[in-house]
C-alpha cells in the first residue's frame, strides 16, 4: 500500500487548501524543486522551509509536481498547466493559480 503524499506548511483542511489560498478551488499543492516537498503555496514555502524556493526547470515538467487535494493524484507540471481540472476526479482547480506559475516553474525557458 503506498501513502498519498503530504502537503506541509499551514493547511486547513485535507484537501492542500492553506491559511493564504482556501477558496473551494484552490486544492492543489505543488513539489517544491529544492527540496521535493509538497506546500500548498508560496508563502507556506517561505514560512516552512529553510531555504529559498527554487523554480522548476522547464526540461523537468514532464515530472510529477502537482498533488491534486481532492483525490490526491499527482500530476506532471505539463499536465497541470494544460488542464483547469483534474484528469483523473474532474475537480476544478482555481484559475488564478496559474498566474503564480513563475514562483514556482522556470516559465521563461525554452527547452
Amino acid at each position: 500500500m503506498t501513502t498519498s503524499p503530504q502537503a506541509l506548511g499551514k493547511t486547513v483542511d485535507d484537501h492542500t487548501r492553506c491559511e493564504h489560498y482556501s477558496t473551494e478551488l484552490d486544492i492543489i499543492a505543488i513539489r517544491f524543486y529544492c527540496c521535493a516537498r509538497y506546500y500548498p503555496c508560496h508563502l507556506c514555502h517561505a514560512e516552512w522551509a529553510e531555504h529559498p524556493a527554487q523554480q522548476w526547470p522547464r526540461a523537468k515538467w514532464n515530472q510529477p509536481a502537482i498533488l491534486c487535494g481532492a483525490c490526491q493524484t499527482e500530476l506532471t507540471i505539463e499536465t497541470y498547466l494544460g488542464v483547469d481540472e483534474c484528469p483523473e476526479c474532474t475537480a476544478a482547480f482555481n484559475p488564478g493559480c496559474k498566474a503564480h506559475s513563475s514562483y514556482y516553474f522556470a516559465v521563461g525557458e525554452s527547452l
